[in-house]
């Protein structure tokens, strides 16, 4: 009677159950060690979390069809906007439409690294054709492809569909909806946006205009100081001493 008393007491304590050598009299209980296991994880969690380095979101860009403007976001916060040109034809997916498709996409390819400002791209290679912005009678995708790839129902055609944010000849249209689907931009701005997105960042095209955001504090380097050497003063040559001696000489002479 007075053992199982004893035996009884030591499977209620929950560390003790743990930490103690387990016999087969005080095997600990499975919700002690499911604990004992949670309590673990959870520390060694939070360790983690404390070591691991600040986390850093890439830079993620939104379309407003009704501003027809393009915001690059960077850690929540509002970067550089750009003026776009989204589809004649309204917004939708459907095949054979040339609207602007709506929703959440993603970068699924970058074409032009180094193509030149004005560059022409035929079936997304260079041409080897360079124009100036507002050449007369041409509309070609120039300067640079970002191709996109819809992420939902509502836009799962845009690949398949060849739904580029890509630079235009005709910059006089940026402002207004002008393009046969795509999105429009200028070269010079196409091909900033195009240095800042990686290979599967997000693109969010909307039809109401750009969220207000607070803006991105840009980090300025440190000037720098420049430290020039101090020109060396001029040192008198010395004396020569038989010259010297001379001249004492004659000066005697002339007293």
């Amino acid at each position: 009677m007075v053992a199982g008393i004893y035996f009884g007491r030591l499977a209620r304590k929950c560390i003790s159950c743990v930490t103690r050598s387990r016999s087969p009299f005080n095997k600990p209980p499975m919700f002690s060690r499911a604990a004992f296991l949670v309590l673990t994880l959870f520390i060694f969690a939070a360790l983690d979390l404390r070591a691991a380095p600040e986390t850093v979101i890439p830079p993620r860009i939104i379309i407003s069809v009704r501003d027809q403007k393009l915001m690059v976001i960077e850690d929540g916060k509002r970067g550089a906007i750009y003026p776009v040109s989204t589809s004649k034809f309204g917004i939708g997916d459907r095949w054979g439409s040339m609207a602007t498709p709506l929703g959440w996409l993603q970068v699924a390819e970058k074409i032009g690294d180094h193509a030149p400002p004005g560059a022409v791209f035929h079936k997304r290679r260079f041409t080897g054709e360079i124009l100036a912005p507002n050449a007369p009678g041409r509309d070609p995708i120039v300067t640079r492809i970002i191709w996109l790839r819809g992420l939902e129902p509502a836009n799962a055609n845009a690949f398949n569909r060849c739904i580029y944010i890509h630079g235009t000849a005709e910059e006089k249209t940026i402002g207004k909806p002008s393009s046969y689907g795509c999105v429009r931009m200028c070269s010079k701005d196409v091909t900033a946006v195009y240095s800042q997105l990686q290979l599967g960042a997000l693109v969010r095209i909307i039809p109401d205009s750009l969220p207000k955001l607070p803006k991105l504090k840009v980090k300025h380097a440190p000037d720098k100081v420049i430290f020039t050497a101090a020109a060396p003063e001029k040192v008198a040559a010395p004396a020569d001493p038989a010259a010297a001696a001379r001249k004492g000489i004659t000066a005697q002479k002339r007293a």
